[in-house]
């Protein structure tokens, strides 16, 4: 038995099987406690290594998705911003609006939460093995830019249209010239109607055409954009300086 026993232990080790291995003598112990079959002994061995699998493939994916932070919805303060329906944000991270190829906007000034929304929904979607990346805008058409000028574009553009979920961070915080918001429309139309995006800004639609400067540009970008979404629109103070102002206050009131 006991030779049997090392036998196996090295058969686990060279396969390695690390979960079955750490798990190897509590499972004995319970199919001989309960007079297990051998299949169920086995089934119950294999879901140790099968469990540690997938934290390690949910793990992977988040780090792929190269969020600036892992906050999740349930760290979200929805009583700070009333004006956002929680159930709508639950229903979200369900993911059935990639489903439905379904876009995603968050309108908002600066510090109310959407990056901190746009990121939760992108891990529930990672945490559920869909391809997600995350991206602030400026980078987006900085990686562009540079690809096109080393004749490889096309590629770049099919990279980022591959991810069943692409989250754009940060339209209109900084301004994007003619010709790059022609990359940026070539983007998003490669992803209409196929895959989901969901973008943050804290700038009217009606202003997009100052932002792309080319007026028939973002209206062919919301044309697209806006086709197949929902527009969260968060009225709100901001986070970062709630914390400013309750301090400031504070001293006001100790003088």
């Amino acid at each position: 038995m006991n030779s049997s026993y090392n036998k196996l232990v090295q058969n686990l080790e060279y396969l390695k099987l690390k979960q079955m291995i750490v798990h190897l003598d509590e499972t004995i112990d319970f199919m001989n406690n309960n007079q297990l079959s051998f299949t169920d002994t086995l089934i119950k061995l294999t879901d140790y290594e099968i469990d540690m699998k997938e934290v390690n493939m949910v793990r992977s994916m988040v780090k792929v998705g190269a969020f600036p932070h892992l906050k999740e919805v349930k760290d979200f303060d929805f009583d700070f911003q009333p004006t956002i329906n929680k159930q709508q944000i639950l229903d979200f991270t369900t993911l059935r609006f990639i489903e439905q190829k379904e876009n995603i906007v968050f309108l908002g000034p600066s510090g109310v939460g959407k990056t901190h929304l746009a990121t939760a929904i992108g891990i529930a979607a990672a945490k559920k093995r869909t391809s997600t990346y995350f991206m602030k805008c400026n980078d987006l058409i900085m990686n562009l830019k540079r690809a096109k000028l080393e004749n490889r574009l096309e590629n770049r553009l099919k990279h980022y249209a591959k991810y069943k979920l692409l989250i754009i961070d940060e339209i209109g915080y900084l301004p994007i010239d003619a010709e790059d918001a022609k990359l940026f429309f070539q983007l998003i139309d490669m992803r209409y109607e196929q895959k989901s995006t969901i973008l943050t800004t804290n700038v009217s639609f009606k202003a997009w055409g100052d932002v792309f400067q080319d007026p028939k540009i973002a209206n062919a970008i919301l044309d697209r954009v806006l086709h197949y979404a929902t527009v969260v629109n968060i009225i709100g103070d901001s986070y970062r300086l709630k914390d400013h102002f309750h301090k400031e206050n504070t001293i006001k009131g100790e003088q």
